[in-house]
Formats: C-alpha cells, structure tokens, sequence
C-alpha cells in the first residue's frame, strides 16, 4: 500500500483569486524561512533556479475548460529529487480545489522512494483558505466538539461526499481535558494536518455522541478513524473503522502515531482525485533564463529541459503503474469483504424486520385490550408487502400523499442486483415513512421536515433510521452542473411552475456505501402537496463514485 507520497486534497472557502495569491504568499514564506532560505525574488527576476539545485516553476492558464495555477518546486537530494507541487483549480462556478503533493523522486529507477512527512506548508494553507472537505472544516489543529456540536459532526460522517477520514479523538475519565489535548493529543495529531478531519470530544459530548452512535463508539481515551461512508444504522459498518486504545497511546507515543497516520496517508494516496484535479496537462519544465549567453549554451539548455520531461514521465508512469497494482489489489479485498459485510447485512435485516412485525403485532393486541388505547394504529408488516421493485411502484400508486414522478426504468433495475431482499424492505418501509409523516403534516402534527420526524416519532408510527437519511447535497455536488441536473425531477406544475425541482433530500437504502441504492425526494407536505418522490435507484455520481 503507497504511502510515501503526502497528499492533500480540499476545497477552499475563498475565490478563486484569493486562494492563488494566498497560496503564492504561503509558499513564498515557506521557501523564503528557515531552514530552507531560498532566494525566492530570483524567480521574479526571470530564473527558476533560487537556490544550487533546486528550482521553481509555474504554470496557469483560464479558459473555457476552467482556470488553474500551478507551482512545483524540486530540490536536489542525495539519492533524488524531492518534488512539491501546489496546484489551485476551478471550473466554471464550481468551488475552487487546492492540491498540495510531496513526493521523492529516486535517481535509480529500482530503488525505493523515501517517505514523505507532513510539510509545514500544509500547515500554513489550511490556517488560511477556509479548507472544507463536503461538509467539514479541515483545520491543522485538533477542533474540540462540544455538546452542541454533536449533531452536526454526525452529519458529517454520514456525508457521502466526504474524502477524508475524521480522526476523532475521546477523553478519559478524570483526566484534565486541557493537559490530555496539549500533552498527548497535539503531538500525536501533527501529521495528519491535510489528510484528516480532526476532532476530539469534550467530556460532556462524548456521552451525547456514543448515545447516538452505538455501533460506532469512542470513549475512554481511545481514538478512532471513520473512513468515508459512515452508516450508523449498520451494526456491521462499525468494522470498517478502526480504534486505538488509550494505553498505545500512553505507553507507546510514537509507534501510535505511525500507526495513527498510516490510514488517511494510504487513503490520501489511493483515493481518485477529483475530476476537476485529474483534468489539469502535465506540467512542462521551461528552459531556464539567463545562464546560457550562446546559441549552444541555449541549446543545450533545451535538450536538459527535453530530457528532464521525459525522465519526469518514466517517473511518472512506474509511479502509476504501482498505484494501479495496489489499487487492484485493494479493490478485490474491498469486493470481497463488501459482499460479505452485505450478506451478513441482510441476514441481520431479515431478523429485525420479524422481529419488529412481532412487535407490532402484539402492539395491536395489546391495543385491542385497551391496554395501549392511545398509542398510534402500528402498521402490520406480513406477507402482503411488496417482494420486487415492480410492486412497490405499483403499490406507490394506492398511496395518497406519496407521488413517484421518477423513471420507472431506473428502478426496476434493482430487481436485477443480488442483494435486493432487504432492499425491497427497506425501500417499503421508507415509503410508509414518509407517507405517515405526510399525514401528520397534513394534520399539523408535524411541525418540522422529515429527518427530524424520525427522530422523535410517535409511538407506533412507522418510522426510519434518521441516519439513513441525508437532508441535502453537499456544495459540491450541487455547484457541478452535471449532478445536479441528475437530482432533478418532474414534479406538477402546481408545486413548481417549472415542472421540475431539485432532489437534494435523500435516503440511502440498505447497507453499505455507494453500492446502497437511493431514494430521492421532494417535501411538500406542509404545504398539502405530499411527497414526491423522483428517484429510486442506483447511486447518482458524485465524488465518491466518479
């Protein structure tokens, strides 16, 4: 697995044009400072060579395809060259992205790359571009949740746009919160400046945070990495992310942090760059000025810089081509143990789902008796409900305040996947969901969208995870044209004059991450249109599956 590459990956919270010229300060003052001291102003001054050894290029250009800068800097090395690029990039009113690459270029083509560390220069962009990663602030210190913070961090590990993992760090009992972040916490989170989100609970919101996260715990002083893709709904997802108990930590400070950055430096590495990143020309080295005064000396000088693309590119393809064997690698033990997680899944769905229908079964009885005379009328799951994608969407038809405006196609391929047992269940479940919420709105017993219905659902109402529910796209999602156009849907003229609107509001169906189809919809319910529901299907691209 590579690891010896730094790679950090954000958006940036300012324009376009302010975070080329935040990022040209940064770098400038970070070459200029110790312990580097290079002669930055000579770059200015026509020659790319600030110091014996190293040089510094740049290259930009704006135009229909988009606009980006680009800076590279290598320095001369025993054994190779040592190579950081900061590249900014935007399309069209897209956010603006900000890659920032350390890597060892060995001169023998066998030999092994030296491993990057975190470079201070990360450090210094993330203080001052606003850095966001879908939902989350990136930050190069540790953030402190506090109780009122709980809910949001939680959407952001639920959020399916998210690159990086979140390194959430609990505090253990009867210790000084403030000694226990500086002494042990800060030293041990330094590396992952760029390559994490990171998060350390308050004493009061660890209880708040492990209340709801029950398959996702951390406490006593441990820390855990949540990868991508967080399903808190699923007992089994609770295996993908890893925890480090407190005593590593103590005992052995400095083999928990190697082993604490070896996840999100492998992630970072692994992970598919965004379209807009991918889309930017290899760099061409330009000949440097005012060295040679002769028509040989400047020939000479473009047969190095001829011979230094084409070494750059052998480099550049035996990098690859590793990144590839270990991406394939990686793919079919993540295959493998995906399709095992989901089976494991449905069997424990299948449990639950008789589980519940005896619940509710024996609700009713109970009800009958008098003995549960004011709870809710529970809906009583038996063989009646639909076993295909097929009767689902001819029973959406009986239902009064749900609509399907989607493509039927869309959905009937469902039918076709290998693991739509539960999905069916779990589609027709949210389907009664929503249309129990869209009565209650209609009523004005339900003062409040349909996540939060979920949340605190009367006794006996059909009902959702409110984890299996996403209110919104992230930004990112939403400012590229091409997705967002594939969340929009029909709906009537009454309910937009346009006849159609943007689907945001999803639910993920069954377990796992963008092998789970979604549900897409519309909450018109508080003003007496319904829900309507405009996609089920497949998962729509979006960084994660592009």
């Amino acid at each position: 697995m590579d690891t010896r590459r730094y790679r950090m990956v954000v958006t940036s919270g300012l324009d376009y044009v302010r975070t080329g010229a935040e990022v040209e300060n940064r770098l400038r003052a970070w070459l200029r400072e110790p312990p580097k001291g290079y002669d930055v102003d000579a770059f200015a001054e026509g020659r790319n060579e600030i110091a014996r050894g190293v040089t510094l290029d740049h290259d930009a250009s704006t135009g229909s395809a988009g606009s980006y800068g680009r800076w590279r800097l290598r320095e001369t090395a025993p054994g190779g060259i040592w190579q950081t690029t900061v590249l900014t990039r935007q399309i069209g009113d897209g956010p603006t992205w900000v890659q920032l690459d350390v890597e060892h270029l060995p001169d023998d083509v066998d030999a092994f790359p030296v491993p990057a560390k975190t470079p201070r220069l990360a450090g210094s962009l993330l203080g001052v571009l606003e850095a966001r990663d879908g939902l989350a602030d990136v930050t190069p210190v540790l953030q402190v949740i506090e109780a009122e913070d709980v809910e949001s961090v939680i959407d952001e590990l639920c959020d399916e746009n998210r690159r990086l993992p979140i390194v959430m760090a609990s505090t253990p009992f009867g210790v000084d919160f403030d000694t226990w972040l500086e002494r042990t916490l800060d030293p041990l989170f330094r590396p992952l400046a760029g390559l994490a989100i990171l998060y350390v609970l308050a004493p009061e919101a660890g209880a708040l945070f492990n209340r709801t996260l029950g398959h996702h715990q951390v406490y006593g002083g441990g820390i855990r990495t949540y990868l991508p893709g967080v399903d808190p709904a699923w007992p089994a997802d609770g295996q993908r992310h890893r925890v480090m108990s407190r005593r590593i930590l103590t005992e052995r400070p400095q083999h928990a942090r190697r082993i604490l950055a070896h996840q999100p430096q492998s992630l970072a590495t692994r992970l598919p760059l965004p379209e807009e990143l991918d889309s930017v020309p290899v760099m061409r080295t330009r000949a440097r000025e005012g060295v040679g005064t002769s028509e040989l000396e400047r020939l000479r000088d473009e047969n190095n810089a001829l011979y230094e693309i084409v070494e750059e590119a052998g480099r550049e393809q035996r990098i690859r081509a590793d990144e590839i064997r270990d991406l394939k690698h990686e793919l079919r033990k993540a295959e493998d143990n995906e399709t095992l997680l989901i089976i494991d899944y449905d069997e424990q769905y299948r449990d639950l789902y008789e589980a519940r229908a005896q619940a509710l079964a024996l609700q009713k009885r109970l009800s009958v008796l008098g003995a549960a005379a004011d709870a809710y009328a529970p809906v009583e799951s038996s063989t009646t409900d639909p076993k295909s994608f097929e009767e689902i969407l001819a029973r959406i038809d009986e239902m009064t305040r749900v609509h399907f405006t989607g493509r039927r196609k869309d959905t009937l391929e469902l039918d076709d996947q290998a693991y739509g047992s539960s999905w069916v269940r779990m589609a027709w479940e949210a389907l009664l969901a929503l249309q129990g919420f869209a009565d209650a709105a209609a009523q004005g017993r339900a003062n409040c969208d349909f996540k939060q219905w979920c949340t605190d659902t009367p006794a006996g109402a059909p009902t959702l995870s409110p984890r299996k529910i996403v209110r919104d796209e992230s930004k990112t999602v939403k400012a590229n044209t091409a997705w967002r156009n594939q969340r929009t849907f029909p709906v009537p003229a009454h309910v937009n004059s346009v006849g159609k609107a943007f689907m945001g509001a999803h639910l993920r169906i069954g377990g796992g991450n963008t092998i789970a189809p979604r549900l897409h919809y519309y909450d018109a319910a508080c003003a007496d249109h319904g829900i309507f529901i405009g996609y089920i299907g497949p998962h729509l691209t979006n960084t994660l599956t592009s």
